[in-house]
Order: structure tokens, then sequence, then C-alpha cells
């Protein structure tokens, strides 16, 4: 068994590591593909898995506005737990437009930390999120 502790922390930190160095992960069932960097004013380097409509928001974010919705920018609460547990605040979140839509829509881009560390993109409503990085 003390042969098996070594090995056991020796997996435990490489899963860590491939974690936290962006390798990939599941939030909400869905693989997210991170770090996936682009500048904020070019698509360059804009996740496949963002619409193009993203790059409008992201912009509006890195300039601080002006948002089309009075929501945009409001405290993400998290309520579904689905992302990483930090304190209230810690999150907002953003409309992605949705081209002929009545309403704001599904699609959402949160993030995380003031100014932002990382981003979310959801697609449902927050059933699931994908995360990646901005370049700064």
């Amino acid at each position: 068994m003390r042969q098996l502790k070594p090995l056991i922390l020796l997996i435990a930190l490489a899963a860590a590591a491939i974690f936290w160095s962006g390798h990939g992960t599941s939030i909400g069932g869905r693989t997210n593909v991170f770090p996936t960097t682009r500048s904020a004013s070019t698509d360059a380097g804009l996740p496949s898995f963002l619409p193009a409509e993203a790059s409008a928001t992201l912009d509006r974010i890195a300039s601080g506005g002006p948002f089309t919705h009075r929501q945009d920018g409001v405290v993400f609460g998290n309520y579904e737990n689905l992302l990483p547990q930090e304190p209230r605040g810690y999150y907002h979140e953003y409309t992605v437009e949705t081209p002929g839509a009545d309403t704001r829509g599904a699609r959402r881009i949160i993030t995380g930390g003031t100014p932002p560390q990382i981003y979310y993109y959801t697609d449902d409503h927050y059933r699931s999120f994908r995360a990646f990085k901005v370049a700064q």
C-alpha cells in the first residue's frame, strides 16, 4: 500500500495539472477547450464553439460597454453550481445576441474576476458552460 501512495499522488497531481493548464475539462456535461486566446478587437483565435456574435460582446466587455441589455454586467449567481465556487460578485453575465430573437435568447458569456481572468460561454441558458481565455 505504501508503494501505491506515491503513484496515486502522482496521478492526482498530473490530473490537476492537466485541468489547470487548460487541456480540457467538463462543466455541465460539455468538453471545454482552453486556453483559447484572442485579442478583443479581432476574431483571430476565437474559439470555434463561440458564435460570431460573441465577438461584439467580448469587445463591449473589454471596453466597459456600452451594453445592449440592462442586465449585461450584472452579478451571475452561479445558482446551478456548474462553475467553480467563488465569492458572490466574482461572476458577471453578458448577452450574446441571437439573430432574429425577440428576447435576449439563451446565449451568454460569463466572466470571472475583475478584471476578467476567465470566460465561460453558454448557449443553453446556464445548463452547460465552455471555458475560454481572452488575451490581455
